[in-house]
């Protein structure tokens, strides 16, 4: 079997990053969403002659089946994970049969109302007055930090609301399992109700100290050579290690937070060899999935903390394919052409979220455009590393980890990020309802933007009467009933796109 020129010319541009996949049918439809650490190995590994004849017959068919395939880059595989998950939610592919059971991320629930509290796992969040931790992408490590709060604070595991002796007689959970028995009192019920509440506080990142004890676990295991239960560990830590971070930044006051940002913006001002220190910072990230899904994203600092009223989403107009240092120019030449043309304020320093090939395109663009003196700086992702100077051979700079020009430098960074994935999913959920009047027999482009046109949106054109939808022109009542009744079968679809940040012209 011969794969079209289209496929194979992406082929050729994959990136070797972490990111999600979406293969579709001859009509454009999505059949299959995966997810990969390196999109490069494993989309490429499909497209082989050995995979066609010696994959499953599942397989086999969605190869057949495959005329064009997208892509999504992101910073992780953890991030991966998530995304596949979502996307297989709004694109329901008729190939993933794994998860069509709309299956969930795992969560950590506890119930505070009940006289003896216990943590479990599920996946679904109710509203049952329960407390939830959660939604964690690794379940190997929920089932690790359950393990860990069980033992560690002698929690029970049994099911009855209100456990007694008589559950006591067929149960050795005191003895094989740490649990602290409430049911014979070998703990009172308030004892036993502040063990739940030292668990919550270590859930939440309160209680740092038992991190460690986490840890010798992780190192006993792998001195055993049990490494998926070391490896659960990690992953444990790492993502309370987050949680207690992220609390960290929750609790500090304007002041400390100012304090902070000053003295980060003091040692970029230093480092970069500038003038004052760089008060407003204008950031850049690129989001991708192949083709007319690829969007820019510029958010601001200003004195070092996030100016929301300042940021800015672009739509990628010019360029094809995953290139996105050639994103990156179309976006600085856009944002900086308009800041000229209307005689806007310039920032004080320009960063992109990238290594050295990202910020060359960017300042290349700046020196075409005569701002040749405005600072320009590019954070790499996987050293953080910083690139000042792309016009000599200087090397990237290397903060501590405590340093503060680091932290403002990643809070910016991550902002952008964000800022772009959220731009990105309003995109991939306005095609979702687009792509309902694709498969509509006898909807082409001039029907569909009349449909459009007139009703704004899928979602108020199924609220509609087929008279209505009759009366646009080139309808027609058989037409317009056909619609209705498909619009009416995909009624899951998500609520109407309206708002939202600003656009870049």
């Amino acid at each position: 079997m011969a794969w079209s020129s289209k496929i194979q010319d992406k082929l050729q541009a994959l990136p070797d990053k972490p990111g999600v996949y979406l293969m579709r049918d001859r009509r454009g439809k999505i059949i299959y969403v995966g997810k990969a650490a390196s999109l490069r190995h494993r989309v490429q590994s499909y497209f082989r002659q050995a995979t066609l004849r010696s994959a499953e017959p599942k397989l086999r068919g969605l190869l057949r089946s495959v005329e064009d395939f997208d892509i999504l880059v992101t910073r992780t595989e953890a991030e991966a994970i998530l995304t596949e998950g979502r996307l297989i939610k709004d694109y329901r592919p008729r190939y993933n049969v794994l998860m069509k059971d709309d299956k969930r991320f795992l969560l950590l629930r506890v119930n505070l109302n009940e006289p003896f509290p216990r943590f479990e796992s599920c996946r679904i969040q109710k509203e049952d007055g329960a407390t939830y931790f959660g939604p964690y992408a690794s379940s190997p490590a929920v089932y690790a930090a359950l393990e860990f709060v069980e033992r560690r604070f002698g929690l029970r595991v049994c099911r009855p609301r209100v456990p007694g002796p008589e559950d006591h007689k067929h149960c050795h959970n005191d003895i094989v399992r740490y649990c602290s028995a409430p049911c014979i009192l070998k703990v009172s019920p308030e004892q036993y109700r502040e063990r739940v509440e030292t668990a919550l506080a270590f859930l939440r990142g309160e209680r740092p100290e038992f991190l460690k004890e986490m840890q010798q676990d992780m190192e006993k295991a792998a001195a055993e050579l049990r490494f998926e239960k070391a490896a659960a560990l990690r992953d444990t830590c790492l993502l309370l290690r987050r949680a207690i971070r992220e609390r960290a930044r929750g609790r500090k006051s304007p002041v400390r937070k100012a304090t902070e940002a000053g003295a980060g913006l003091e040692e970029l001002r230093r480092v970069l060899a500038l003038a004052a220190p760089p008060s407003v910072i204008e950031c850049f990230d690129i989001s991708n999935i192949s083709g007319t899904h690829a969007v820019g994203s510029m958010v601001c600092a200003v004195d070092g903390q996030p100016a929301p009223n300042r940021y800015r989403m672009f739509r990628i107009r010019t360029v094809e394919g995953s290139d996105d240092p050639a994103m990156m120019a179309e976006v600085i030449r856009r944002r900086y052409g308009r800041v000229l043309a209307e005689k806007m304020p310039r920032p004080d320093l320009v960063l992109v979220d990238g290594g050295l090939t990202q910020l060359r395109a960017a300042r290349q663009v700046l020196d075409e455009l005569g701002l040749a003196d405005l600072p320009a700086a590019g954070l790499a992702k996987r050293f953080e590393e910083l690139y000042a100077d792309v016009r000599s051979n200087t090397a990237p700079l290397v903060f501590a980890s405590d340093s503060p020009a680091l932290r403002v430098l990643q809070q910016i960074r991550d902002e952008a990020h964000r800022f772009a994935l959220t731009y990105h999913r309003r995109l991939r959920l306005r095609r979702i309802r687009e792509s309902i009047l694709d498969e509509i027999e006898g909807v082409g482009d001039n029907r569909k933007e009349a449909l459009l046109k007139h009703f704004g949106s899928v979602l108020r054109m199924r609220k509609a009467p087929i008279e209505e939808i009759a009366a646009v022109p080139g309808i027609g009542t058989a037409l317009a009933r056909l619609i209705h009744e498909a619009l009416e079968g995909g009624s899951s679809s998500p609520p109407d796109d309206t708002g939202g940040p600003p656009v870049s012209p």
